[in-house]
């Protein structure tokens, strides 16, 4: 069973091998991060190494974005509780059917794992969501799908910063918004678009923030965390 934290911050793993994120992870703390790990690091490393997360006690977000046919996305998402994962996700673009199954997938195993819906990625822009059909702008479209996304059951959503006010005033306090695009000031930005501090993040209503390179990239990382962590508890 993982550890509960009260922690803010998933550190996301993105790495192409099993070793580099374990230097990375033996580095960190369990009572002061979660884990993330994607596709790449999936791909690569297995379930087995996610379970080596788990037994290390940290709390693991599986970060697969399943999207696929109801039946298919609920065998996964079961498959992914059986890890004993903290949280996993689907893109809800798969539409109301695929996410109903998704969640009763978990249900049905008495899973505590949280399952959350992508809305938009953060790489995207109207220009972006224009080209492959989608009207509107980027939050038009997040709220959308994060409506949808309650009201089916899931637990919260993945967005952007730019999106957590209005998600905040919509959707109620107890609907989870997890939120990548962070960086801390002075940070480089990458290949995020819609992007915010930590402590703003916070103040704007995300619950947990998903943070990589400030963290992967630093000489000391367990410092950085740190460092965020006080900024985020002087905000909250």
């Amino acid at each position: 069973m993982n550890m509960k934290t009260e922690s803010k911050i998933i550190v996301a793993l993105d790495y192409s091998s099993e070793s580099d994120a374990l230097a990375l992870v033996e580095q960190l703390d369990p009572a002061q991060c979660r884990l993330k790990v994607g596709k790449e690091l999936f791909t690569s490393a297995g379930p087995n190494f996610v379970k080596r997360l788990v037994d290390m006690r940290y709390e693991v977000f599986l970060d697969l974005k399943f999207h696929d046919i109801p039946n298919t996305v609920a065998k996964a998402c079961a498959m992914a509780a059986d890890l004993g994962v903290w949280m996993i996700n689907v893109h809800a673009l798969g539409a109301r059917k695929m996410l109903e199954a998704a969640r009763a997938a978990i249900d049905s195993k008495q899973s505590s794992t949280l399952l959350i819906g992508v809305t938009i990625l953060t790489s995207m822009d109207e220009e972006d969501l224009s080209e492959v059909g989608l009207k509107g702008s980027p939050e038009d479209n997040v709220l959308r799908l994060a409506r949808l996304a309650q009201s089916v059951g899931l637990d919260g959503v993945v967005c952007s910063p730019l999106e957590l006010k209005v998600l905040r005033a919509e959707l109620g306090a107890d609907f989870l918004l997890v939120t990548p695009g962070v960086r801390p000031t002075g940070s480089v930005v990458g290949d995020q678009k819609r992007i915010m501090t930590p402590g703003e993040a916070i103040l704007n209503g995300a619950n947990y923030l998903v943070v990589g390179r400030p963290i992967t990239l630093a000489d000391k990382p367990l410092s950085v965390l740190l460092a965020l962590s006080e900024e985020i508890c002087s905000m909250s």
